[in-house]
């Protein structure tokens, strides 16, 4: 009987060391598993009835689904996303992120949750780790869309720039900065450190659709939104008098060369990627040189 219980016991606390060692191992192996790959989820697009701009076949050596890696020539790296069902020789749309301080391209794909819905509409997507900020490093920054270019077949008349915080200051300042200002076709800052102040200093550049993204609880850049869509209508010869649109945003009318200057603002705390991808993305779509 004694022997029994004894060895009754012994099982018992081989149980309860199972049990207490079980989320150390549960750790363990999410530690083990490539973090990019949770979020690496695409679509299947449809190439059925777009206007194709054709790549020759063979030309472009991009893989398609999920890339790892990529660098620019000083050393940022990026992640590229294509839709499942790629076809290299179809020029498609691209959108490039940017990431917020004290983030990277990983968690940049995590907080935005732009990736299958946006290969899912055509877009390949590029999202970039978060340098020290500069000049120099938003010049950097600025080249992925043509390191892109050299490995997908992408419509040089749709590059589409988004970040938020600091990738949002990229995404905007890229579209004003003497010899960066060429590259987007349009862009959809969130959350961006620019203020009136900075953008007075900087001469128009010509009409581009640009989609602010701006939250009225901001309390890092309060009323940054408002003041670079105001700076942004004026740019494009917009009517000074916006309308609301049914999706909340508000949109001056008119502007010069059809563009669209739009103002969307909402109401978490800075650190928030607002929830306006649908929006956003068609938005992005219908936007061209």
């Amino acid at each position: 009987m004694l022997t029994r219980l004894k060895s009754k016991f012994a099982t018992m606390r081989k149980y309860e060391v199972i049990i207490m060692l079980a989320p150390i191992v549960v750790v363990i192996l999410l530690l083990l598993v490539d973090d990019d790959d949770e979020f690496a989820k695409m679509g299947t697009t449809s190439y059925a009835g777009v206007e194709r701009q054709s790549c020759s076949p063979g030309s472009f050596q991009g893989q398609k689904g999920a890339t790892y890696g990529e660098e620019t020539p000083g050393g940022i790296k990026y992640n590229v996303r294509t839709p499942l069902n790629y076809d290299a020789t179809f020029a498609h749309p691209l959108l490039v992120v940017y990431a917020p301080a004290q983030a990277n391209r990983a968690k940049t794909e995590r907080m935005t949750g732009l990736t299958y819905q946006a290969t899912s509409l055509g877009f390949i997507v590029a999202y970039a780790d978060h340098p020290e900020l500069s000049t120099s490093s938003t010049v950097e920054l600025g080249s992925i869309p043509e390191q892109v270019a050299k490995k997908w077949c992408i419509d040089k008349k749709r590059i589409y720039l988004t970040g938020h915080s600091d990738g949002g200051t990229v995404a905007m300042a890229l579209a004003f900065m003497n010899g960066t200002r060429h590259i987007p076709s349009a862009i959809a800052p969130s959350a961006a450190g620019v203020s009136y102040r900075d953008l007075k200093t900087h001469s128009c550049p010509e009409p581009i659709s640009v989609m602010v993204m701006h939250s009225k609880n901001d309390h890092l850049f309060p009323g940054y939104g408002s003041e670079a869509s105001g700076w942004w209508a004026a740019c494009n010869d917009c009517s000074p008098i916006p309308k609301t649109l049914e999706n909340g945003c508000i949109a001056y009318t008119d502007c010069k060369n059809e563009v669209k200057t739009w103002y969307c603002e909402g109401e978490k705390i800075h650190a928030k990627w607002p929830q306006l991808n649908n929006v956003m993305l068609k938005f992005l779509a219908s936007s061209s040189r």
